[in-house]
């Protein structure tokens, strides 16, 4: 017997649609406007996030709090400061928050719930130490999505000799996909993309000098890359690196463990 390949799609817009409406029932008194998607996850393997740099502190703890209760665990994004020191205090007993100052992330879950783990692997590479926090959403992004995830700093092309063992290290770990963060130039991405048998995500970082520093002068270096095998998101988008180095992970993984059973 055929296997319906659209069974599981039906099944999640059925589910999303259920909760759509309870959604709405239980947020009439307070949060109207919130419109949540925690079928996202069934549908297309990555958890919707909550973009909180121009939300109320109100709607990202509700969001949080509604996403966390249906789907064990939630994550908002791009905290800002008064965001992160208040929703420790909003978030109530049952439940466990996790500020990561660096990445300016929160994650909200029900007490005992843990990551997934779906035997994906992601390596994060970041050119210099200013990269990092845009790295570190990325990597938050594909633990949440199941992976396990290394991640590397401070090798960009200023001081290319410091990539080499680092990238060896990185090779070794067997990633499935491979980000490489990087601002100023831009240049890192090609670099490895021209080294290594693992496709490349390019990150394009806000990092620089004068023209081009706000993150158009990476992007546009990556997006110009003569080295094949790199693809390209927009300037600072960690989420958007994070879930797809995480989907493409994750398929190869599933592919490993059918052909292990």
């Amino acid at each position: 017997m055929t296997r319906d390949p659209f069974a599981d799609i039906r099944r999640a817009l059925a589910d999303g649609e259920s909760t759509a409406k309870d959604e709405v029932a239980s947020a009439g008194e307070s949060t109207p406007s919130l419109r949540l998607d925690s079928g996202r996850s069934l549908r297309t393997g990555i958890p919707e996030v909550v973009l909180a740099e121009r939300k109320t502190v109100e709607d990202v703890a509700a969001s949080l709090l509604r996403l966390a209760s249906i789907q064990g665990r939630a994550l908002a994004s791009r905290l800002r400061p008064d965001q992160a020191t208040a929703l420790a205090d909003m978030i109530g007993d049952g439940y466990v928050v996790e500020i990561d100052a660096i990445a300016r992330t929160a994650i909200v879950s029900t007490e005992g719930s843990d990551r997934p783990v779906t035997g994906g692997r992601v390596a994060i590479i970041a050119a210099g130490a200013s990269d990092r926090p845009v790295a570190r959403e990325a990597e938050i992004m594909a633990a949440e999505m199941g992976c396990e995830v290394i991640s590397v700093a401070d090798v960009g092309v200023a001081g290319l000799h410091r990539l080499i063992r680092p990238l060896e290290a990185v090779v070794a770990f067997e990633p499935d996909t491979l980000i490489v963060a990087a601002g100023m130039d831009g240049a890192l991405p090609s670099v490895i993309a021209g080294l290594v048998p693992i496709p490349v995500i390019g990150l394009p970082v806000s990092v620089g000098y004068g023209y081009g520093g706000d993150g158009t002068g990476a992007l546009m270096s990556m997006l110009q890359s003569c080295a094949p095998g790199l693809a390209v998101v927009n300037i600072d988008n960690s989420i958007g690196a994070g879930s797809m180095a995480a989907l493409i992970a994750n398929r190869a993984a599933a592919h490993r463990q059918n052909r292990i059973s």
